[in-house]
């Protein structure tokens, strides 16, 4: 009754940004909404890779691949070479944790292009997970647990700390500060992307509904651009950071060369 009257009285209703279902279990608050939208986007990104395994292995001369196929084969091949350029060797387990990083949140970030009630202030039907810091926090220190196990395996423990001192001594506070950074800038990047978008969205749920299709099209368009791109992005630093991780300091110096002398 009382939104309805601040309604009548020509005042706009709030927008809740931020807002989750939060239910407490043993003192630790849980945002459901989050939970079970992560649930669903992994889901998804199981059966498409389960669907690409069933087609991949049917390859034979009459098989004419599918989209599914072409568009799993192209991502792995630019995973690959990403990996293999920046590792000096093709490593399957960075190559599946790349394209599974790209395509669940690719998928996450769609969620909020699914069309919705133009009556509804949230503007999408699904909550987007990648819009919660709990997530991509999650997913940040996946990475960079990730990145400290395979350079400590590469270079061993004393190796692997010791590169926080190259190529000077003095530079050991910025490296570690550095280190300990980019799970926080890897996370915020992707977070503050995604929730722009979902503000943009709400704010675009406050127009009249004779106007409002055009820019709710253009901007969910817009959205799975920039949903693709953080996607990419994601990606393409995970690679960069096991890269760094087991490269050696004089691995990309190349030896000089001699000059001739004259006789």
């Amino acid at each position: 009754m009382l939104a309805a009257a601040e309604e009548e009285g020509g005042e706009e209703p709030a927008i809740e940004i931020g807002h989750h279902v939060e239910r407490e279990f043993l003192g630790i608050t849980f945002n459901i909404d989050t939970i079970w939208s992560t649930a669903i986007a992994g889901t998804i990104v199981v059966v498409l890779g389960l669907l690409a395994r069933r087609h991949l292995t049917k390859n034979t001369d009459d098989h004419v691949p599918t989209k599914l196929q072409i568009l799993w084969e192209l991502l792995i091949g630019w995973v690959t070479g990403q990996v293999e350029d920046n590792l000096g060797r093709v490593n399957r387990t960075v190559v599946s944790l790349a394209v599974a990083l790209f395509f669940f949140i690719l998928i996450a970030n769609w969620f909020e292009t699914i069309p919705t009630n133009y009556n509804d202030d949230t503007g999408h039907l699904l909550p987007v997970a990648t819009a919660d810091t709990n997530l991509t926090y999650a997913l940040a220190a996946l990475v960079i647990l990730g990145v400290w196990t395979y350079g400590i395996r590469e270079k061993g423990v004393k190796g692997y700390f010791k590169h926080f001192a190259e190529p000077f001594p003095v530079l050991l506070p910025l490296n570690i500060l550095e280190e300990l950074v980019k799970p926080i800038t890897l996370a915020l990047r992707l977070f503050g992307n995604i929730f722009a978008g979902g503000i943009m969205i709400a704010l675009i749920g406050l127009m009249p509904v004779y106007v409002l299709w055009a820019p709710e099209v253009l901007w969910k368009l817009f959205g799975m651009f920039i949903g693709a791109i953080q996607a990419f992005i994601f990606a393409l630093l995970t690679i960069l950071y096991f890269g760094m991780a087991g490269a050696k300091h004089d691995e990309h110096e190349e030896p000089a060369e001699k000059t001739p002398v004259a006789a």
